[in-house]
């Protein structure tokens, strides 16, 4: 009975002993870990407060229409607006322009020989056809020139291909006056919204009774911006203008080589008298 009661205890000592060493061990993986997580956790923050302090700021960059149409806000809507229209009737005139020189340009030599070869056979209805079915002021000459050939007067023939090579002129130059008008009054509508924009920082400076900067800095951006708006608008009108009126001048000096071919050829052929 005294073993087994011994035995008992034994077994029982062994077991809290055991009990004892497990409970520590916990204890000190719950700690271990604990450290380990407070560890991660600061290594975290720090990471992420080098990465904050390491990231660049990245700043958004408006694109070109938000800042025209932030200019425009800031210099008035209804001073801005006056060169805005300025250059959209300009440029509508401008393009209808470059459209028609493009149309009317064709082969003048090419259509100078084929004119001939018909004057040559004798077929002067048929130079007649080829020039009404062809585009273009050299055609509408050639056409004039031809049809008053039967007078047999070299001199009707002159006077015909120059009085009508005028009227080809005034419709090539179509348009010209109106687009010349608006490079003209841009700049000044310009000009005109600066000196209200200073009469306006002036009238702010009054009010106040001071020249801070912020007192007079919506007078003069108005005054500012509607003069850089006229400018451009000016500039850019200006440039279609000069590329239109080297065109015309291209397809008149074309209608005056080609006249001067349509004596020769009327003369050679014997059509009308020198």
């Amino acid at each position: 009975m005294k073993k087994i009661t011994s035995v008992l205890m034994l077994l029982c000592l062994m077991a809290f002993s055991v009990q004892s060493v497990v409970a520590q061990d916990s204890a000190m993986a719950e700690t271990t870990t604990d450290s380990t997580e407070e560890t991660i956790d600061s290594a975290a923050v720090a990471v992420e407060a080098e990465t904050e302090e390491e990231a660049p700021i990245v700043e958004v960059e408006e694109s070109g229409l938000q800042v025209l149409k932030k200019k425009f806000i800031e210099g008035g809507p209804g001073f801005m607006a006056l060169p805005l229209i300025c250059l959209i009737l300009g440029l509508a005139i401008a393009i209808e322009r470059i459209i028609s020189l493009f149309w009317m340009s064709i082969n003048t030599e090419k259509f100078v020989a084929e004119i001939e070869n018909e004057v040559a056979s004798g077929n002067i209805e048929a130079a007649k056809e080829l020039c009404r079915n062809t585009r273009g002021p050299v055609a509408s000459i050639f056409y004039q020139g031809l049809d008053r050939s039967d007078q047999g007067s070299i001199d009707v023939v002159e006077k015909s291909v120059v009085s009508y090579g005028s009227v080809q002129m005034g419709q090539l130059e179509k348009g010209l006056v109106w687009l010349s008008l608006f490079i003209a009054l841009a700049p000044m509508l310009g000009f005109m919204g600066t000196v209200i924009g200073m009469i306006g920082a002036f009238d702010a400076i009054k009010a106040a009774g001071d020249i801070s900067p912020g007192v007079v800095a919506d007078g003069i951006s108005v005054a500012l911006l509607t003069t850089v708006a006229g400018l451009i608008v000016a500039i850019i009108l200006q440039i279609f203008y000069n590329f239109i009126t080297s065109k015309i001048d291209g397809i008149v000096n074309k209608m005056e080589d080609a006249s001067i071919s349509l004596v020769d050829i009327l003369v050679k052929n014997k059509v009308v008298k020198a």
